[in-house]
Parts: C-alpha cells; sequence; structure tokens
C-alpha cells in the first residue's frame, strides 16, 4: 500500500523571461509583461509530495520535520527574497519559467530523499497557474 504525503512551503521571488538569443522585440511578443528588463515578482506556493510505502516500525512515508527541513535548506532559503535570473545559479543560463523552477527544485530535493520514495513537486506561480513535475 502506497501513500503519499505533501508538505507546503513557499517563497517570494523575481525573474524575468526571455531568450538571450532572440531580440527584445521578439521576447516581448512572445513572454509580453514577463519580459520585463527590471524584472518582476511572484508569491510562489510550493508543494512537495513524497510517495511510498508506510514503514512498518515509524508509520512514516517519511518523517515530516526531515521534509520540512530539506524545502527550507535546499529551497526557501536559496530562492526566497531572491532575483532567480541573477543570484540563483541554476538560472543563470536556463530560463526561470514556472516549468524550468519545478524541475530545478526536484532536482535539488531528489538525490536527499530515499531512492524508494516518488517525489513530486507542484509550484504555483500565481493562484491559478501552477506546474507539476515528478522526474518524467
Amino acid at each position: 500500500m502506497k501513500v503519499t504525503v505533501s508538505r507546503k512551503a513557499h517563497f517570494n521571488a523575481a525573474h524575468r523571461l526571455y531568450n538571450t538569443e532572440w531580440t527584445d522585440a521578439r521576447n516581448a511578443l512572445v513572454f509580453g509583461k514577463c519580459a520585463n528588463p527590471n524584472y518582476h515578482g511572484h508569491n510562489y506556493e510550493l508543494i512537495v509530495s513524497v510517495k511510498g510505502e508506510i514503514h512498518p516500525e515509524t508509520g512514516f512515508v517519511m518523517d515530516m520535520k526531515v521534509l520540512k527541513d530539506l524545502i527550507r535548506t535546499e529551497i526557501e532559503d536559496q530562492f526566497d527574497h531572491k532575483n532567480l535570473n541573477e543570484e540563483v545559479p541554476e538560472f543563470k543560463t536556463l530560463n526561470p519559467t514556472a516549468e524550468n523552477i519545478s524541475v530545478v527544485i526536484w532536482n535539488k530535493l531528489r538525490p536527499k530523499i530515499e531512492k524508494d520514495l516518488d517525489v513530486s513537486i507542484t509550484l504555483y506561480e500565481t493562484p491559478r497557474n501552477f506546474v507539476t513535475y515528478n522526474g518524467e
């Protein structure tokens, strides 16, 4: 029997969506206001879900205190109140779309969670726009 446990977190960050290979006009056409050279920000909501068997001794899929601490050190401390394009190394050459941010978060957390557990990231950029990534 597999069960999914989830932890919610949030961070505030600025970013600019643009492709360095394109002109400013093409970036504005494709990314609209999100291509603003002066950046813009979001209040990101993050849900990290871990799926696996319930441990017979603890009754846990994963200790939620451990997951909370991983999210804080690996994601919140590194992303919160940052300019993603300028201050987060992964986005020096990677466009910080919600899709790419979710993959980066998954890549940061996956190696730190037991291999027999499935990890899924749901990232809300706005209350209506969100992405989910599970490593596929």
